[in-house]
């Protein structure tokens, strides 16, 4: 098999591709032929060295693949070669074939464009679990998604919508713009050049949002608390921005509104069948047409380092996946 390997915790461009041994599933585990592979800003995080968790060196980054099974380890009855599924397993997923769990391989319904389904665990699992658990959004509240034509940020936008509500999209370009637009946002804030807290009030006549879904933090996150109303969420997802900001508490206390944090892996280790509940929900919404996940850049094996770096860069739409 081939794989993209980590040799040193640096800049995603020291990563090289290596032939390594085929895998064999041990009791309980599945041998993935990876058709593609999702790629996540925790991806580039991990090979810097810069995540919560730190693998073993060397290692194979990539957190999530989807492609069919080639091999049946011990105690498998559930899954069968050949069949199409889907799988976060954390690292590896950037090879030819993966191993994992059986039980973190998800079987796909007959003909699931596999490239779609390789973008589906981390980030719609975050959009849903934030969205449904974390946030509560309602019928008819107004969600403000902040860096929305990114891999989750596009995610949050169609999930709101799917969800019943109000979608207001913040993005940083026009191209970003007529994505978002295309993809259900009812209303879009240019804020590279477009006060946030203005238009923002100008939106809701002053009434401020009720649940902000924000994976980029930096700068944008103190005027966005600033417009949520009363009683409004908060959902801390992640700081693509860069920096991690620092907010006075006299701002929940005064908005009686919530700060939430959302970690959608700690959630999926601790209530799996809620995590799979909003999963079938996910590829109900797909199969209806209600959610159309957005691929826009496919990469091969060799081209990795690329596609990481162009997501660091903020200059993702949707989500890419590597194809080895």
């Amino acid at each position: 098999m081939r794989a993209l390997t980590c040799q040193e915790f640096d800049q995603p461009e020291t990563l090289t591709v290596q032939q390594k041994p085929d895998p064999v599933p041990g009791p309980g585990e599945v041998v993935i032929e990876v058709a593609a592979a999702g790629v996540n800003y925790p991806d580039a995080l991990m090979v810097m060295g810069q995540y919560q968790v730190r693998p073993p060196l060397p290692f194979v980054p990539g957190a999530e693949a989807a492609g069919t099974v080639s091999a049946v380890g011990e105690g498998v009855t559930h899954l069968k070669p050949g069949q199409a599924v889907v799988a976060f397993t954390g690292t590896g997923a950037f090879s030819t074939h993966l191993v994992a769990s059986a039980a973190q391989a998800i079987p796909l319904p007959p003909g699931f464009p596999l490239e779609v389904a390789a973008g589906l665990p981390l980030a719609y699992g975050t959009v849903l679990h934030a969205l449904i658990q974390r946030g509560n959004v309602q019928p008819g509240e107004t969600l403000l998604v902040l860096g929305a034509a990114g891999g989750v940020g596009l995610g949050a936008v169609m999930i709101g919508k799917a969800l019943g509500a109000k979608v207001i999209a913040a993005v940083s370009t026009e191209e970003k713009a007529e994505t978002v637009r295309q993809h259900g946002a009812d209303e879009v804030i240019r804020y590279d050049h477009e006060d946030l807290r203005e238009r923002l009030k100008a939106i809701t006549g002053k009434a401020g949002v009720d649940v902000v879904f924000d994976p980029v933090g930096d700068r944008y996150a103190e005027p966005a608390f600033r417009s949520l109303g009363w009683g409004g969420r908060y959902l801390v997802i992640g700081f693509a921005g860069g920096e991690i900001p620092q907010l006075a508490l006299n701002l929940p206390l005064l908005k009686g509104a919530s700060l939430v944090g959302v970690f959608w892996g700690e959630f999926a280790k601790r209530d799996p069948r809620a995590n799979a509940a909003n999963m079938a929900r996910l590829l109900g919404w797909i199969a209806e047409g209600q959610v159309k996940p957005l691929v826009s850049a496919r990469y091969p094996l060799e081209r990795g380092a690329e596609a990481m770096r162009a997501l660091l860069n903020r200059e993702v739409t949707g989500k890419v996946v590597i194809v080895p």
